[in-house]
């Protein structure tokens, strides 16, 4: 659900920047860009959590830079469908910007909010969700070291670095 709040600032700066005022049409634009970043949050977090119960699994969930790794593989499969996403919503909106026929004050004010939304969700779902994921996560793994202690390293029979 945090996608949501994210977008809404961008909806509402964009809102503010261009001088609209708020109408029905507005909050319509508002309403669907609530939908479509409701969707892209639950897709980002499933994918943050499908890579630690991965990582959980295999038994590799032993310090917090695994944490981070886990979550890193999670969220960069995400990158490229939510630019994706993102740009084909931009695009198809921005004709609208441009129009200046009948109707085109009201489709305006439907596409601003959502352009401007999908832009701070965007950034917010790729940069903010992880870190806020990667805190919740760590809650758990609170006892166990950021990083390998240099003193327990060693070398096993192959002349391999070991934990």
């Amino acid at each position: 659900m945090l996608a949501v709040p994210f977008s809404l600032v961008g909806a509402f700066a964009t809102i503010h920047w261009l001088g609209y005022n708020l109408s029905v049409a507005v909050w319509v634009g508002i309403i669907a860009l609530a939908g479509i970043d409701a969707e892209t949050g639950v897709v980002m977090l499933l994918y943050l959590d499908l890579a630690y119960e991965q990582w959980n699994n295999r038994g590799q969930m032993r310090r917090l830079t695994d944490l981070r790794d886990a979550i890193y593989h999670g969220a960069v499969k995400r990158v490229r469908p939510k630019a994706m996403t993102a740009s084909v919503i931009i695009a198809g909106l921005m004709p609208i910007m441009w129009s200046h026929g009948t109707g085109a004050d009201v489709m305006k004010r439907i596409a601003i909010p959502m352009i401007g939304g999908v832009i701070t969700s965007t950034v917010m779902e790729l940069l903010v969700y992880p870190a806020i994921f990667y805190l919740w996560r760590s809650q758990r793994l609170e006892g166990l070291p950021a990083t390998v202690p240099a003193s327990k390293t060693g070398t096993n029979a192959d002349g391999e670095n070991t934990p």
